[in-house]
Formats: C-alpha cells, structure tokens, sequence
C-alpha cells in the first residue's frame, strides 16, 4: 500500500496555488490522506476565512468516497435524507460539489484534493490540472459500478 508523502502533497499545493494566482483567485487548498487525515493545508494571501474549511471538507470527502466530489452530487439529489447523515457519522462534512478530487496513482487511492475560493469550476479545474500534469489518474468507476 502506498502513501502520498509530505513531498507530494506540497508539490500538489504548490501546483494549485500557482494556478490560483494565473486565475487572479486567492484560493484554500487541502491535501489529505487516504483515510481522510489531513496531510497539509495553505491559505494563499487574501483567501476568504471559510476557505481552509471548506478545501478540507472537499479533500475528505474525495478520499473517503474515493470519487471526485461532482461525481457525488447525483447520489445527493437522489437520496438527501442519507447523504446528509453522511456528514454525522464522519469527521468532516460531505460534500457533493466542484473541486474535490480524489488523488489516484496506478489504480490505487492515496487521498483527497480540496480548492476554494474560485468559482466551483475554477476549482475543479485547478485540482484537474494539477494532478494530471504531475501524473494521477482522473478516470473514476461511475457510482455503483466496479472499482476503477
């Protein structure tokens, strides 16, 4: 089993607080590990005070899901009475929204990214790009379906 080290997870923050200053966005970002514990967090200059909360919220959900967190905004709407107990029964909140990415690498699940303080597309594009151009993998089973 592998783990995302302390390297890795600032090599990722440091890729999305880049991308957040060519967007023109003081962005939150989290990184946690595979089991929803948080690994690292910055808050660039002028990030709104809610921001650090809600990257990490992302990133645990991406982990633990182990699905992007707009790959959960279906399962929510579907079934909000249960999705909202999620949120109960873990450590942080779940949520169901842009800019939770699940980090991947050889098929494997080593944590969960978290952006705020773009737009929720802004978001998710950040941790896209940043984890594809370090080399994690981007392609997730749909919900219910075989792991992938």
């Amino acid at each position: 089993m592998s783990r995302l080290s302390l390297t890795a997870a600032e090599e990722i923050l440091a890729g999305v607080l880049v991308r957040g200053d060519q967007l023109g966005k003081a962005l939150s970002v989290a990184i946690v590990d595979a089991g929803g514990h948080l690994i690292s967090v910055k808050r660039s200059d002028g990030a709104r005070a809610l921001t650090p909360s809600i990257a990490i919220a992302k990133a645990y959900s991406a982990a633990i899901m182990e699905r992007p967190t707009n790959m959960l905004y279906d399962w929510a709407q579907s079934n909000p009475g249960f999705f909202a107990q999620l949120s109960t029964m873990a450590a942080h909140p779940i949520v169901a929204t842009e800019g939770g990415v699940t980090i991947k690498r050889d098929g494997e699940i080593l944590g969960g990214l978290g952006v705020s303080g773009g737009t929720p597309a802004e978001d998710q594009q950040a941790c896209e790009e940043v984890l594809k151009e370090l080399g994690y993998e981007l392609i997730f089973a749909a919900w219910g379906k075989n792991r992938g």
